[in-house]
C-alpha cells in the first residue's frame, strides 16, 4: 500500500515542478511506458526530449468538456482500435507557429489548446499535435495512459491536461519491463504504474453512495441492518449487512462475499458459496460484524458467462481454465469497494472470514493494515471436490480444515 501511495506522491511532486514521469500500464494490456508532463509546463525543450528519447506520438490528453469547448470531436464515430484510445482530430495553433512540426511549434500549440481563454477558432485542423479524450472518471473507468496522466495532474492541483509520448527502443520496438527501468535510471525520470494511480484514488476518494437502509430480521441469525450502496462511477449496486459488535475494542469480524445466484439462491452443489455465506452469517450473528455482499457473479464475468463456464467444466475444464477459455481472467474481481465500505464505517481493524488471500491484499492496499485472516472450513461434496482443489492449487486458497488430507484419504 505505502509503496503505491509513495510513488504517486513522488510523481505528483515531480509534475508540479515541471518534470516528466514514466507511466506504465499492466502487462496484460499494452505493457508499455509513456513519458508524461503537465501540459501547462510545455516547452520546446521537454517536447523535443519526448521526440528524441520517447520516439512515439506526442499527444495531448484533455477532459471531454475542454475538447467540446474547442469543438474537437473524436477522430472516428466508431473506435475500432485495440485499446479504444480516444484520438480526436489533430490540431495546430492558428498563429504563432511556422510549419507546426517543430518542438517549438508543438509546445506553442499545446499551450494554446489548454488555455482557459482559447476558443475553437484559435486552432486549425489537422495539425501535428494529437489530442486524446480522457474518460470522465479517469483510471477507474479506463485504465489507460490518457486517463492516468489526467488523474495525476488533476490530483497534483494542476490544469487537467497532460502531454504524453510512448517510449520506444532505438531499434523501433516498444520499450517494456526492465528496458523501461533502465531508461528511467539513465534519464533520472521516476516511474510509476496505472495500478498505483488506481490504488491511490481508491485509498483517498469516497466512491460509494448509501442509497437506503432498513432493519432486516433473518431466519436463524437474528436482526441485521441492511444497507444498499451504489458505486458512484459504475452505478453497480451492492449490499452491506451489519450487526453491532459486542466488544467495540475488538477487531471487527468481516465477510466479503461475491454474489452467487446458483449457490446462494438455488443451493448449487458445484461450489461452496452458500455454505460460506451461511457460516459467515452465523459467526457474525454471535459477535457482531459486517457482511459485504458484492455484485460479482462468476468471479466478475456475469451469470451468462458463468453458465457458459459451467458447460466447459462439464467437458473437463476446471473453473479457471473455463473462464480463461471464454477470454476472461482467472479471477476478474477486485475488492476496492469493500475497502471503501469499511473505511466509511470507520473500521480499521478487521478479522476477515476468507480463504482467499487476495481479499486481504486489497484491504491492505487501501490502508486497512490491521487485517487477520480467519479461514473458513471446506464444505466439500462429490460435485464440488475438483472446484475446491482448483481453488487451493491454482488460487492459493487456504481452509480451516485439512481439505486435501481428507479427500486423499491420507
Amino acid at each position: 500500500m505505502q509503496a503505491h501511495i509513495k510513488r504517486v506522491e513522488a510523481a505528483m511532486d515531480a509534475l508540479k515542478k515541471g518534470k516528466m514521469v514514466i507511466l506504465t500500464d499492466h502487462h496484460d494490456r499494452e505493457n508499455e511506458g509513456d513519458l508524461i508532463f503537465a501540459a501547462e509546463f510545455a516547452t520546446a525543450e521537454n517536447v523535443n526530449f519526448m521526440l528524441r528519447h520517447g520516439s512515439g506520438v506526442v499527444c495531448l490528453a484533455l477532459p471531454r468538456q475542454h475538447l467540446q469547448k474547442l469543438n474537437l470531436p473524436l477522430m472516428v464515430p466508431l473506435n475500432e482500435s485495440r485499446q479504444g484510445t480516444g484520438f480526436t482530430i489533430s490540431i495546430e495553433a492558428r498563429s504563432g507557429i511556422t510549419t507546426g512540426v517543430s518542438a517549438v511549434d508543438r509546445a506553442h500549440t499545446i499551450l494554446t489548446a489548454i488555455s482557459e481563454t482559447s476558443v475553437a477558432e484559435d486552432l486549425v485542423r489537422p495539425g501535428h499535435v494529437f489530442p486524446l479524450q480522457a474518460q470522465d472518471h479517469g483510471v477507474l473507468e479506463r485504465a489507460g495512459h490518457t486517463e492516468g496522466s489526467i488523474d495525476l495532474v488533476r490530483m497534483a492541483g494542476l490544469t487537467p491536461a497532460a502531454v504524453l509520448c510512448e517510449v520506444m527502443n532505438s531499434d523501433g520496438t516498444m520499450t517494456h519491463g526492465e528496458q523501461l527501468e533502465v531508461f528511467s535510471q539513465d534519464h533520472d525520470i521516476m516511474r510509476l504504474s496505472i495500478e498505483d494511480v488506481i490504488v491511490y484514488r481508491y485509498a483517498h476518494e469516497n466512491l460509494i453512495a448509501t442509497e437506503a437502509s432498513a432493519t432486516l430480521p433473518l431466519e436463524s441469525f437474528g436482526e441485521f441492518k441492511i444497507t444498499a450502496i451504489e458505486e458512484k462511477i459504475t452505478g453497480k449496486e451492492h449490499i452491506v449487512l451489519t450487526k453491532p459488535s459486542k466488544n467495540a475494542k475488538d477487531a471487527t469480524l468481516v465477510r466479503i462475499h461475491s454474489s452467487c445466484v446458483t449457490g446462494d439462491l438455488f443451493a448449487s452443489q458445484r461450489c461452496d458459496c452458500r455454505q460460506q455465506l451461511l457460516y459467515s452469517l452465523e459467526e457474525i450473528s454471535k459477535v457482531g460484524g459486517v457482511l459485504i455482499y458484492l455484485s460479482q457473479e462468476g468471479r466478475g464475468i456475469g451469470i451468462l458467462n458463468k453458465i457458459k463456464a459451467y458447460s466447459l467444466q462439464e467437458k473437463g475444464m476446471d473453473t479457471i481454465e473455463a473462464n480463461e477459455c471464454l477470454g476472461f481472467q482467472a479471477d476478474g474481481r477486485h475488492y476496492y469497494i469493500a475497502a471503501n465500505v469499511l473505511k466509511n464505517l470507520n473500521i480499521t481493524q478487521v478479522k476477515l472470514l476468507t480463504n482467499n488471500p487476495a481479499k486481504l491484499a486489497y484491504l491492505k492496499l487501501c490502508g486497512i493494515d490491521q487485517v487477520e485472516q480467519i479461514p473458513l472450513p471446506a464444505f466439500c461434496n462429490p460435485q464440488n471436490q475438483h472446484y475446491l482443489q482448483t481453488k487451493i492449487q491454482k488460487m492459493n486458497h487456504t481452509f480451516a480444515n485439512d481439505f486435501l488430507h481428507q479427500i486423499n484419504g491420507v
